[in-house]
Order: C-alpha cells, then sequence, then structure tokens
C-alpha cells in the first residue's frame, strides 16, 4: 500500500506515458515496444480484439488508406486525435465493433494501456495531466475517462505545471521566472512561473485548446501533399466533397507526420509512396501517388504561421505581465513539435535566447506528474480498500515538498487498523534511498512519535521503513516507504485557474445579461478557491412548492477580457435552476440571493445559494454539459453575420481574421474537432467585435452623460436661482454633484461605456426625483395614470390588487395628495411582469 499516488500520466493528444516514483526517481515504465511513450491510438480489429498503441498506430495508414477504396466516412476501425473532442457529444462510428465510441470510452482504453506497463502491483489512484487551458467539460471528461479505466481516485494536473515541476527540481537556478512553452500534438500551453527561493508559484497562463502538432500535419497535407496530388492527378470531385476530401486527408496524413519527424533533424526529406499505398483511381483512372521533395523553406512556409499564433500567445501573455523575454531565466520547452529548429529560432528570435532544452520534451509531463503524485496524499476511501491488515498499520504525516535539508515526520501505530498479533514494543527505523542515512531504531507506538529526517539537496528523497520488535525480529508494515521532494515547494498551491468562473447577470443599464466574474475565482486564483456574489436579486416571485416557479443561474467560463462580455461568447458550463419546490416559504420578486462556488483542485465545482430572507440554503452539484460540435451551416452563417459586424465598425483586423476562418471552415469542415477549433476561433473574433461596438458607441455615450449631468447641473442652478430648495437636503445633492464630477473624469478617461451608463441612470433618477418632489408628485401621478391607461396591456402577477391599488392612487390625485402617491407606485411595480422573456435570471 502506498501513502501517496506516486503515479502520473500525461495523457496526450497523439502520445502518452506513464511514470511512477521509484528509489525518490520518476521513472518512466517503458511500454511493451520499450519506448517512453505510446501513441494515443486505438484499433478495433475483425474479431473485436482492442489494440492500443504501436500496434494500433501501425495498422493506422492501411486502415485510413482501405477508406480511400470506397470514399464513405465511418468506416474507419483506427481512431487517434480523440482528446481533441473530450468533453463534447461527438462520437467515433467503428465499423468492425458495430457500435459508436465516445471520446472517453476511447482515452480510457489508453489509460488502460498505460497501467498495463506496470506489472508488480495494481494501481487504484492516479494523477493525470490536462492542458491548462483545458475547460471544465474537457476536465471532467478526463476524469470519466480515468473511472472507466478502473482508477478510484483521481487527481487533474495542468501540464505546464507538471513540467515546471520537473524541471524546477532538477533547475540549478530557483529564482525568477521561467516560461513553459508546451506545444504538444493538438494543444498549446503557456504558463508563466515564478520561482523564489525553490518556491514556484503560477503568475498566469494562456493557451490554445485547437492549436497542436495536428495542426502542424494538417498544414503540411493541406499546403505541400494535397497541391502536390492535385498539380499530378485528377481529383477535383474529390476535393470538392468535404467528407472525401477528409478521408483523402487521413489517408496522406501519416506522410505529414513522417515529414515534420524527418525536418526536425535533417534539411530535407522526401516524400514518396509505393504503388498500392493509396488504393484510390482519380478521374482519368490513374492510381495516385505521392513524390514530393520537402526542404526547411517549404516546411517554414507551411508552418510558420502556426508556430507564429503559439509565440504570438506567448508575447501577449508576458506583456499583460509586464514582462519581457529578456526577463526570463529560462524557456522551458514541452512536446515533441518543439524539437523543430524552425520553432526554436523562432522563439530565439522574438522572445528569448534562454531556450533551455536540458529536458526532454516528450517525457518531462509524464515524470512531472508521478513528482506531483508524490506528494498527494491516497484518499482514505482507497486506503481502506488495499490495506492488507494482517501487516502492522502506520499512520505518516510529514510535508511532502520542502526547501529545507530536514524535515519532520510523524509517526504512529495503528492498531485498530490491524489484525495480526504484534508486541507491545515496536521500533522503527528509517532508512534513506542512498543507504548513507539512516534514523536509527525508535520507538514508535499509538501515540506520536517525530522523527527528523536528513534530505539529499535538489531531488525527490525515497525512505524505507523497516519496523522490528523487541528482539530484532523485522515486521511487516503498511506503509513501508514514503518520500519527500527537497529544494522545491509551493506544489500544494501552484495549480491556478485558468479562466474567470462566472454568471450571467442581468443589467439594468445595459438592458441585457453580461458575464460577471464571481469574486475569488478569477482568472489566475489558486485552486482550490472559493467565490461569492453577495446581493443578487430574484426577478419574479418563487412560490414554495411550485416545481414551474424557477430561478435560472447559467454558470460559464470566460477569459481574462470576458468581464462584461455577452455570455454566449463565453464557454457555457451549465445552468444551476432552483425551483419553488425546494423552497420553504414565498420568495418574493426583488429577494437578496448569495451564491459560492467551490472549486477543487481538479476544477470541479459545487455550489450554493443562500437566501438571506427564508434562512435558507440550497447546495447543488454543478453538474458539467457535455458541449455539442457546431454544424458547417452554424458557422457558416455566424462567420457571413460578424464579417458584416466587422465592416460596420470598421473592425479590419477582425474582418482578415474572419476571412482565414472561412478558408478554415472550407478544409476542415468533415472533421468534428475541426469545426470545433473554427468556433473556438470565432468566438474569439466575437469577443472583440464586442469590444469595438463599445468603442464605436462611445462617443454617443459620451455625449449622453454630459447631457445627463449638465441638465442636472442645470436643475440645481435654477431650484436655488427660485429659491425651491426649502424642502430640499441640498447639501446632500451638491455632495452627489462634487461625486458625479470625479466619476465622470475618470469614465471619459478609460471610455467606459458600462459604467458611464450605470452614471447616467444614477443621474437620471436623482433628476427625477428631484422635480418630483418640486411638482408635488406631478411625475409620480404621470405614472399612475399610465398604469390605469394600459392596465389591459400589462402583465401582471394579482391583476386584482393591482387594480384596487391603482383605483387607491387615482383617489389620492383627486383629493391632490399626489405626495403620497410612491408607496403605491411601489407596490405596483413589484405586481409587474416584465415582459423580457428571462425574467427567471438573476439581477
Amino acid at each position: 500500500m502506498r501513502n501517496k499516488i506516486d503515479y502520473g500520466i500525461d495523457l496526450g493528444t497523439t502520445n502518452s506515458a506513464i511514470a511512477r516514483i521509484e528509489n525518490g526517481v520518476p521513472t518512466i515504465k517503458k511500454s511493451d515496444t520499450l519506448k517512453d511513450t505510446v501513441p494515443s491510438c486505438i484499433h478495433f480489429n475483425k474479431r473485436q480484439d482492442i489494440l492500443v498503441g504501436d500496434t494500433a498506430f501501425n495498422v493506422m495508414k492501411n486502415d485510413n488508406a482501405r477508406a480511400l477504396k470506397t470514399l464513405e466516412k465511418g468506416k474507419t476501425n483506427t481512431f487517434i486525435e480523440f482528446k481533441r473532442t473530450m468533453g463534447t457529444t461527438h462520437s467515433y462510428e467503428c465499423s468492425n465493433m458495430s457500435k459508436s465510441f465516445s471520446s472517453e470510452e476511447l482515452s480510457s482504453e489508453i489509460l488502460k494501456k498505460l497501467k498495463s506497463f506496470v506489472q508488480d502491483e495494481n494501481i487504484s489512484s492516479i494523477v493525470i495531466t490536462v492542458p491548462a487551458k483545458f475547460l471544465n467539460p474537457q476536465n471532467e471528461a478526463t476524469m470519466q475517462a480515468a473511472k472507466l479505466a478502473g482508477f478510484k481516485h483521481i487527481e487533474l494536473l495542468q501540464e505546464p505545471v507538471a513540467a515546471a515541476t520537473a524541471y524546477g527540481l532538477g533547475s540549478n537556478s530557483k529564482d525568477g521566472f521561467w516560461l513553459v512553452f508546451d506545444f504538444g500534438g493538438g494543444t498549446f500551453d503557456a504558463a508563466l512561473i515564478k520561482a523564489d527561493e525553490g518556491i514556484l508559484a503560477v503568475k498566469d497562463t494562456d493557451g490554445d485548446n485547437w492549436l497542436g502538432g495536428k495542426n502542424l500535419d494538417e498544414a503540411i497535407v493541406d499546403q505541400i501533399i494535397i497541391p502536390n496530388l492535385a498539380e499530378n492527378f485528377a481529383i477535383e470531385s474529390v476535393l470538392e466533397d468535404s467528407e472525401q476530401k477528409e478521408i483523402l486527408r487521413n489517408a496522406v496524413k501519416f506522410y505529414a507526420e513522417e515529414t515534420k519527424i524527418q525536418l526536425s533533424f535533417k534539411d530535407s526529406h522526401n516524400i514518396l509512396s509505393q504503388l498500392g499505398d493509396l488504393p484510390f483511381e482519380d478521374e482519368n483512372g490513374n492510381e495516385l501517388e505521392v513524390d514530393v521533395l520537402v526542404t526547411q523553406k517549404d516546411m517554414e512556409n507551411a508552418v510558420s504561421p502556426i508556430f507564429q499564433k503559439a509565440i504570438d500567445i506567448t508575447k501577449e501573455l508576458l506583456k499583460r505581465n509586464n514582462l519581457k523575454g529578456a526577463d526570463l531565466g529560462a524557456l522551458i520547452l514541452v512536446g515533441g513539435p518543439t524539437y523543430s529548429p524552425i520553432l526554436r529560432r523562432m522563439l530565439k528570435e522574438q522572445i528569448t535566447d534562454k531556450v533551455d532544452t536540458s529536458v526532454d520534451p516528450m517525457t518531462v509531463v509524464a515524470k512531472g506528474a508521478a513528482l506531483f503524485a508524490s506528494t498527494i496524499s491516497v484518499s482514505d476511501e482507497v486506503k481502506e480498500t488495499t490495506r492488507d491488515k494482517t501487516k502492522l498499520q502506520l499512520d505518516i504525516k510529514y510535508e511532502a515538498t520542502t526547501v529545507e535539508l530536514d524535515e519532520m515526520v510523524n509517526f504512529k501505530v495503528l492498531k485498530e487498523k490491524t489484525t495480526g498479533t504484534f508486541p507491545e514494543k515496536i521500533y522503527a527505523d528509517v532508512v534513506r534511498f542512498d543507504g548513507a542515512w539512516s534514523s536509527g531504531k525508535k520507538l514508535i507506538g499509538e501515540k506520536a512519535t517525530i522523527l527528523d529526517v536528513l534530505l539529499v539537496e535538489g531531488r525527490s528523497n525515497s525512505f524505507e521503513i523497516n519496523v522490528y520488535d523487541e528482539e530484532g525480529n523485522k515486521l511487516e508494515c503498511q506503509p513501508h516507504q514514503f518520500s519527500i521532494l527537497q529544494g522545491i515547494g509551493g506544489l500544494d498551491g501552484m495549480q491556478v485557474l485558468p479562466y474567470h468562473i462566472g454568471i450571467a447577470k442581468f443589467f439594468n443599464t445595459e438592458s441585457k445579461d453580461l458575464f460577471l466574474p464571481v469574486k475569488g475565482l478569477e482568472k489566475s486564483k489558486k485552486v482550490p478557491a472559493t467565490g461569492v456574489i453577495n446581493g443578487l436579486k430574484t426577478r419574479s416571485a418563487i412560490r414554495p412548492g411550485m416545481i414551474n416557479d424557477i430561478i435560472r443561474i447559467p454558470i460559464y467560463q470566460g477569459d481574462y477580457n470576458a468581464e462584461g462580455t455577452n455570455p454566449v461568447l463565453n464557454n457555457f458550463i451549465n445552468e444551476v435552476i432552483i425551483t419553488g419546490e425546494s423552497l420553504p416559504a414565498l420568495l418574493p420578486e426583488g429577494s437578496d440571493v448569495d451564491i459560492t462556488i467551490k472549486v477543487d483542485r481538479s476544477q470541479l465545482m459545487k455550489f450554493s445559494a443562500y437566501f438571506p430572507l427564508l434562512n435558507h440554503t440550497e447546495e447543488l452539484e454543478i453538474e458539467i454539459k457535455q458541449t455539442e460540435p457546431p454544424t458547417e451551416d452554424l458557422l457558416t452563417n455566424e462567420i457571413s453575420k460578424a464579417k458584416h459586424t466587422a465592416i460596420n465598425v470598421n473592425a479590419n483586423d477582425v474582418s482578415e481574421k474572419l476571412e482565414e476562418l472561412e478558408v478554415q471552415l472550407e478544409n476542415e469542415k468533415g472533421s468534428a474537432d475541426g469545426k470545433m477549433k473554427i468556433l473556438d476561433g470565432l468566438r474569439k473574433e466575437l469577443l472583440k467585435l464586442d469590444n469595438a461596438e463599445k468603442v464605436a458607441e462611445w462617443p454617443k455615450v459620451e455625449k449622453d452623460l454630459k447631457d445627463a449631468y449638465f441638465e442636472f447641473e442645470e436643475l440645481i442652478r435654477k431650484i436655488k436661482e427660485n429659491s425651491d430648495d426649502e424642502d430640499l437636503n441640498m447639501n446632500k445633492v451638491e455632495a452627489h454633484i462634487k461625486e458625479y464630477k470625479v466619476g465622470i473624469e475618470h469614465i471619459i478617461k478609460n471610455k467606459d461605456s458600462k459604467a458611464a451608463k450605470e452614471l447616467i441612470e444614477e443621474i437620471e433618477g436623482l433628476d427625477r426625483e428631484l422635480r418630483n418632489s418640486l411638482s408635488g408628485g406631478l411625475i409620480d401621478k404621470g405614472r399612475l395614470e399610465y398604469h390605469d391607461q394600459e392596465f389591459s396591456t400589462l402583465q401582471w402577477k394579482d391583476k386584482n390588487k393591482a387594480r384596487q391599488l391603482i383605483n387607491q392612487g387615482l383617489k389620492l390625485i383627486q383629493e391632490g395628495k399626489t405626495s403620497q402617491l410612491r408607496p403605491l407606485l411601489h407596490q405596483i411595480w413589484d405586481l409587474r411582469i416584465d415582459d423580457d422573456g428571462d425574467r427567471d435570471t438573476l439581477g
């Protein structure tokens, strides 16, 4: 039984690996073909055997080529890169198995294969790495895949954190900023790490879940291989059919992967297929062959724009943290594509010459995951199921990471967990992995005994626990070893939120829902984390026992610039729904709601809503909703609408990006993950358009703000001039004027449309109140008469009560008591149902 998890898996898009701590060292467990990594590839043969890894990868080329014979989609039985559709509803049809598989089911087979490389023990607990920019549905899908693979205790770890852990342990530099540049098979992450005397902290992250080696392969296919085929063969009809084109792309992708690898170490590579490799005849009856010499220049033309996207993301990350490449102590390369000399040259030219190649880009994440796993205790549930009670059970407590050279370890005998018979006096001797230090025999018992252990600097220190009776006879114990990482710290709080977690909140000034981050769950907050929003208001009454009376709270993830944007442009997690069925009493419209969201280390969430008026709390799990891949028609229409908007607001840079997306859609409309990638790119451009529209509307908003202030200022001047201020608190009014003046200067300086609209509403509200007071309630009189005249067209919660209140108001008007109308009006407003179609969300 292990005290800590000790096992880490890098579940990659194209390749995966497993590592464990052995004698304090993170060690890659070799595949059945004695490789460090295994292709994340699965093949189902006609006997319905499941082939995973190298065997599957070796048949993939033939499997994809066979699809060329019929040019029918869905006939393939080999699957790879399904990590790109994790967390979506997309499934992979398998003809040999007569069923479809989800991304989670396929990923679970990779995890089972990795687990099989460990023959000397069963693994129940695991740390699995995920891209830093993975969304909640993708994280949830990864957890589900691990459960399907039989793991009981699962922890998710962001890939750049894993890489920084492995790098940091062996690095001579224990201070300064590091940049993890993780360009993997299907995703890209950049993470800014601050090291302070060996204590690591993630300062900020960025990335792209749709940018990786797969894109490089596709660029080589689309810009080198397919043009070569189109030049030499008549394949126009295939290229015009999106499904047939996708089948052709898959069939020749093997050559692109091979070219990418070869040109990481050579100046040129000749792509040459053998007759029969591509079993397809063109429109003239000629069988397809590939024969093209690819140079470094050809490769650079194809892939440098893709690498540039990753470099631009990195530059932006540094810029918003007020750093330059020269401020970095190291740029750490992670992922197979970072072997590319083209990328390394671009990084040195544009970021820093301190590109660090000291760690293996292919295994550093798995090793880092194992190191991190050595600091995470196995769950009590797993401990109980793996406990051998015939062995002496020990409880060991210690700090799993330290920058000190010694550490206190707390030992206690758990006799209640032990069924065997053991002597009264028990001695423990703790021996370090290198045999150069031991504690000597120390008496231990049911009360805590503290031992000081000495550590070797800059590595994981493994200790063997030897237990003896009074006569020196050795006793079996669990656990029998533990590890402490020396030279690195802060791992327990190193992971951060990659996105804001927020809600859709109704803003009166905008007359619509906008994205509002939950305080405490902003981007780059350490996890676990707790976020709170107080004082939200119900927008309709919720009656007890009524299942149709609903409060909807949509939860989203948004990037660093998402606050105040249209919620639908962010990533929808799910909608929390609270109904009257669970409430103990009536919750009137406008009641306060305080919400709390807790996010654990793996970014899974729990939600609670507190209703102060009822002293009642609702606690709910936030179920993660799978996303639906977009259709080609949806993307076509949305890109077209966005182009029209971009022209109207003169957003030329956005227009160019949208045209690029149109080209991508033409190339990748037959691929589910290709369409997901285009949707992600489209959302980014729509967010830019959202900001551009706000900038475009600013001149009008600025004029409205100035007009509202000047009109209010003119009203005050007339009040003073006519000496009408006897019944008004003018000191308070003039204090407001001073506040408004300062606020307006700040708003205009920042061109803050949202704040301007809020201030306009406040100024106009006070203006109306003063005019109403000066007129003896004439404005309120007009409001009441409006409700009387439009009574039949308005929607009411209680029509009879509303009519009764309006009649009372009409009587006050007849009696000349218009100054007494305000309390009645408040009651009338409370009975109104706003016709905005969304009144059950929070404001």
